[in-house]
């Protein structure tokens, strides 16, 4: 015996390509992609019909829903029960689905969380309303019939869908190779499209935009893609839809009533609330969940005051939450000749009305044939009830009566065998005006049916009247508004944070943190072993802070950013990349357009704006251009350089006062000489000890030199009034030493 005979030998690398080829078949046509004339997949086209079977239609008492997908899994599609069960839940779910084909009773699933709902031997369910639309001529001739898995019972190969439900509920699906994302659309904006259609065959794309003027999901969440967008989405069949949350002002109060499409309120909440932990929301001081039975969303966002601009707030929280969310559209699906394709909006629609137009056909035809088979048998009742007397004896006398009586009155088997069985009853003479009546009314419809068959225009203008009468009943208002905006952006950092005063506190070594407020002492907080107060700056949490290096370059962060003063802080070299040496000298905070004079000991400086000073290179800026052996100074604030007057003075005593705006505005420089130092001077150590801002006419300062200090008012500096550049001014003897000067009022 040759056991070989029963085996083919293929190359494994055949029988691969082979096997996963048939495995992409039958995942792209039986299973993730839908069929354009009902618009259904396999598993739902199953449960549809199942429930059908099961006697469930919409007027009907449900059954548990473990009864269906015992019917569906046993008798049409051998999967799995929860992902089967999973597949009839999504079509009852009024948030899921734009129009539900399934009436589920129990718990199935809530918006916060579609896959909560209750295991099928707890819940019920039967077919909705316009499931109907979908079942209606099933047994009307109008599909093939293919037989189940097993061979045991037929099953049908689509529905005959009355309405376009491939576009009304819309698919998601992943093949192998391709995927679908249908959105759903609105039914009497899609039967508008068709009569159009049917009206003006040669309707563009634009043309029918006019009646679907784009998706319309389960939600109120308003569709802010633009109009072109949307046409172009339809022209190419793939694109993209973006939705928005609807929000109110209440008391005060944001409340949002509409989320996009399969957005959970929860995590909408989540989102918000992590970014009030992570204090970057300082505007909104509480949130709630206030969704009920009548009020599906309502979720209730408290601002810290009312001085909090929503229409500022609200664009962020789009930007930066799900409450705006951004559809994938790909108009994927099976056409009228078993092929996947990527579609558009006038091929869909055109396929669907051919599809449609054969279906009424098959109908038509199926039902002229049954009036047909009716009128003949009757045509052979009347021919009894003729030769009534003479049919009763063939029957009581001859032997094979059917024969004969075939042959006396030339009648056909069919009408025969009805003679035969028709009871005595029925030959009353009110029966047979009954048989007239009916006679005459099938005469009639079979002349209407076949001027319908026989006229294109008048079988258009039936599918036309179907199609609104469908509308009619089963219709609604667009749920979605279309609303064109531009997508929403997120706030700056800077703008996200509360302003709040801080002291930003550098130490000798490089480290750095921020305390809050204003009144801080610098010196009495704790510093590392070795180290000490080096600079201080007093900032908002909103600005930033520069830091300038030895070699005049300029670093910048934001002062929200830094530790707090309970501890040590953080080296700035976490943060920055100096050159090799270098180290870090003083600090600045302020607004970009806050005026700061720059200067170095050597006596040179100029006026910037504190934009100069920020950048985001870790490795800094240069901003100051030093000679070898100066260092910076300390950088003062100018609030109104034409009228303000700078003070600087040197390390043996000279003092000289100008104004402000005698100096240059530059980005980055060396800048112009403040005061004069002489070369002799400045070789044997004289330098500039430090300057100062004061404004006109108020404002004093004071200088330290050792344990000594002086105070000048604005009286006593105007002494020391000059032009830029000279000497200036000595200070009392005592005072020659100066070691550092600061603005005291």
């Amino acid at each position: 015996m040759n056991l070989q005979a029963n085996y083919e030998q293929i190359p494994l690398k055949e029988y691969a390509e082979r096997a996963y080829l048939d495995y992409s078949m039958y995942v792209v046509l039986d299973r993730a992609l839908p069929f354009v004339g009902d618009g259904l997949k396999p598993v739902q086209r199953r449960i549809v019909y199942a429930m059908s079977e099961l006697g469930l239609a919409a007027t009907a008492k449900p059954k548990k829903s473990a009864r269906t997908i015992g019917d569906v899994i046993g008798k049409f599609h051998p999967h799995g029960d929860t992902s089967c069960y999973e597949a009839m839940v999504l079509m009852a779910q009024p948030f899921s689905y734009r129009y539900p084909l399934v009436d589920g009773q129990g718990n199935f699933g809530s918006p916060d969380d579609p896959k909560s709902f209750a295991a099928m031997r707890y819940t019920e369910s039967k077919l909705s309303p316009i499931a109907e639309a979908l079942l209606g001529e099933l047994g009307q001739g109008t599909v093939d019939w293919v037989p189940n898995f097993d061979g045991t019972l037929e099953e049908p190969s689509w529905l005959p869908a009355r309405v376009p439900h491939v576009l009304l509920n819309g698919s998601m699906g992943i093949a192998v190779g391709m995927a679908t994302d249908i959105p759903p659309h609105n039914l009497r904006e899609l039967v508008t499209a068709c009569i159009r259609l049917l009206d003006e065959p040669d309707a563009t794309v634009a043309d029918l935009c006019e009646h679907v003027k784009g998706p319309d999901y389960p939600t109120e969440a308003e569709i802010i893609t633009s109009r072109s967008e949307l046409l172009a989405m339809y022209q190419n069949g793939i694109g993209s839809v973006r939705a928005r949350a609807v929000y109110v002002r209440e008391e005060g109060n944001i409340v949002i009533t509409a989320l996009p499409h399969q957005v959970s309120p929860s995590k909408i909440l989540e989102q918000i609330a992590a970014q009030m932990r992570a204090k970057k929301l300082p505007m909104i001081e509480d949130l709630r969940d206030e969704s009920d039975h009548e009020n599906p969303i309502r979720l209730v966002l408290v601002p810290r005051s009312s001085r909090v601009d929503a229409d500022e707030l609200m664009p962020h929280l789009f930007a930066t939450t799900d409450l705006e969310k951004s559809f994938r559209v790909n108009l994927n699906m099976i056409g009228l000749d078993g092929r996947p394709q990527v579609k558009d909006l006038r091929k869909i629609l055109t396929e669907w009305l051919v599809f449609r137009t054969n279906t009424v056909t098959r109908r038509l035809s199926h039902r002229l044939a049954k009036v047909e088979r009716r009128l003949h048998l009757l045509e052979g009742l009347r021919i009894a009830y003729l030769n009534l007397d003479e049919v009763i004896r063939i029957i009581r006398t001859e032997e094979e009566p059917k024969a004969v009586l075939m042959a006396r009155f030339g009648l056909s088997e069919e009408q025969t065998d009805y003679i035969l069985e028709t009871r005595l009853r029925q030959l009353a003479r009110l029966e047979e005006m009954k048989i007239n009546a009916e006679r005459d009314q099938l005469e009639e419809e079979r002349a209407r049916i076949n001027v319908l068959l026989k006229s294109p225009a008048k079988l258009k203008s039936l599918i036309k009247d179907e199609l609104r009468a469908d509308a009619e009943k089963y219709g609604d208002a667009r749920r979605s508004p279309l609303v064109e905006r531009e997508a929403a952006q997120a706030l700056d950092e800077s703008a996200l944070v509360a302003s709040e005063p801080v002291t930003v506190v550098l130490s000798k070594k490089g480290w750095i943190r921020a305390a809050k407020g204003h009144d801080i002492d610098a010196e009495g907080l704790s510093y590392r072993e070795g180290d000490g107060l080096l600079a201080t700056a007093k900032a908002r949490t909103t600005q930033q802070v520069a830091v300038i290096d030895s070699t005049g370059r300029s670093y910048s962060t934001p002062a929200h950013t830094l530790p707090s003063a309970r501890g040590n802080g953080d080296p700035l070299t976490g943060r920055f990349t100096p050159p090799p040496g270098a180290s870090f000298d003083t600090l600045v905070a302020g607004d970009n357009d806050t005026r700061l004079i720059l200067a170095t000991d050597f006596g040179y400086g100029f006026v910037t704006r504190f934009e100069a000073l920020t950048g985001r290179n870790k490795a800094g800026k240069q901003i100051i251009s030093l000679s070898d052996g100066a260092k910076v100074l300390a950088p003062q604030a100018s609030a109104d350089p034409a009228r303000d007057r700078i003070v600087v003075v040197t390390t043996e005593g000279h003092l000289l006062m100008f104004s402000v705006a005698e100096l240059p505005e530059l980005d980055k420089g060396k800048g112009n000489k403040l005061i004069d130092v002489p070369k002799k001077q400045l070789a044997e150590g004289e330098r500039v000890a430090g300057i100062a801002v004061v404004a006109e006419g108020k404002g004093e300062v004071t200088m330290y030199a050792g344990a000594r200090k002086l105070t000048l008012r604005w009286a006593d500096l105007v002494e020391y009034g000059g032009n830029r550049a000279t000497r200036g001014g000595l200070l009392p003897r005592g005072l020659r030493r100066v070691e550092r000067i600061e603005t005291t009022g």
